[in-house]
């Protein structure tokens, strides 16, 4: 089987996208920073290393300090799909941070976003 293309892209050729979305609505890059944090449980500093050394996804994630476990309360569609069906551990991580950010864009409070 072959893997998804997204697994390989790099983090940092995404990055800008999430923000574009999210301040086309009003919100920060900030908030953006905020999700990612929450998520992977990267310090900004770290964060922003591993968008300037290029990471992939799959590396992203598989060496993510601290994954957050509230991050399975996360649910509803993105892309189609419904993101608590998704089987592959992988995708799923990925499309959990698309929700956040289409959440974020939605114009939902940060408290919610990251279900406190």
């Amino acid at each position: 089987m072959t893997k998804h293309r997204i697994y390989s892209m790099s983090v940092a050729s995404v990055y800008p996208h999430y923000i574009a979305k999210a301040e086309k609505k009003g919100r920060t890059k900030a908030e953006v920073d905020e999700i990612f944090r929450w998520l992977t449980g990267y310090d900004q500093k770290a964060l922003e290393a591993e968008f300037a050394k290029g990471t992939n996804f799959e590396d992203f994630f598989a060496h993510a300090p601290a994954i957050n476990p509230s991050r399975e309360l996360i649910t509803g569609v993105v892309c189609g799909v419904r993101v608590e069906n998704i089987e592959e551990p992988l995708m799923r991580e990925v499309r959990y941070l698309d929700k956040l950010i289409d959440e974020l864009a939605k114009g939902k409070a940060m408290e919610k976003i990251l279900r406190s």
